[in-house]
């Protein structure tokens, strides 16, 4: 079972709906809300920090194993393991599968939603959240000095697949102490979820705050209401521009009056 001094705020395991010594202060759904694919921007500046200077690994298996306990959302693959699934089809197509094997087309989850993180670090001495979160120089000066730091915040963005808009976003944050007065209620818990993250403070303290994250934007689509434009979305907006044409009366379009 490991050291409970080596476990993070996302803890226990998942298979379906089912779930196994995860944490108590996760929010959760009854019902899942459609499917969702985690998407890493890994050519932003905080991805780089991450992988580079901290030497941690992906987001995105500390993500996973929060969506599906929560069972707010279904999760389906589009990172590396793609490519896997995709070699299999190739194979198949190529004849070289076994009869039966039922790699044919028609198969695939669409992922109704995409989620997507990011982090911005603080420094240790930061008298605060808001103290330490300011622009990428001095952060990544801090961090250039020592990997180092106590407090993180994150968000997570939730953007419709088919439409492109994006419907919820959550930010959260942590320090170390956060977890330090947490970590406790866990310690019983099976394996951390991998890639340093359970291993460091640093690690432990990005996790927490993912938590907070979700739970935040799962407490937000659990009382989601759309938003409405009056003639619909995409149809060009209420607010008008000086000269502007009509594309449906090619008329110019009057700025609305306050």
């Amino acid at each position: 079972m490991g050291s409970s001094d080596a476990k993070t705020t996302a803890t226990g395991s998942a298979a379906g709906s089912t779930t196994a010594n995860a944490n108590t202060q996760l929010e959760k759904c009854a019902s899942s809300l459609g499917t969702i694919a985690i998407v890493e921007d890994t050519n932003a500046p905080w991805y780089g920090v991450l992988t580079g200077q901290m030497h941690l690994g992906s987001t995105t298996p500390v993500l996973k194993l929060l969506v599906q306990q929560s069972n707010c959302f279904v999760v389906v693959d589009r990172g590396r393991a793609m490519n896997n699934m995709m070699q299999e089809r190739a194979l198949e197509q190529t004849g070289e599968l076994r009869r039966g094997s039922k790699f044919g087309k028609g198969q695939m989850v669409s992922a109704d939603y995409s989620m997507s993180p990011s982090i911005t670090f603080s420094n240790t001495n930061a008298g605060g959240m808001g103290g330490g979160l300011g622009g990428w120089g001095g952060v990544l000066g801090v961090l250039a000095a020592s990997a180092s730091f106590k407090e993180a915040s994150t968000m997570l963005t939730l953007v419709d697949n088919r439409s492109g808009v994006q419907l919820a976003a959550a930010e959260g944050s942590a320090r170390n102490m956060d977890f330090g007065a947490i970590g406790g209620l866990f310690g019983g818990a099976l394996g951390g979820v991998g890639g340093g993250y359970a291993n460091t403070a640093e690690g432990k303290v990005i996790v927490a705050a993912f938590t907070d994250s979700y739970n935040n934007l799962v407490r937000a689509v659990r009382n989601y209401k759309a938003q409405e434009v009056k003639g619909g979305l995409g149809t060009g907006g209420q607010l008008g521009v000086q000269g502007a044409s009509d594309a449906q009366g090619g008329k110019p379009k009057r700025p609305k009056q306050p």
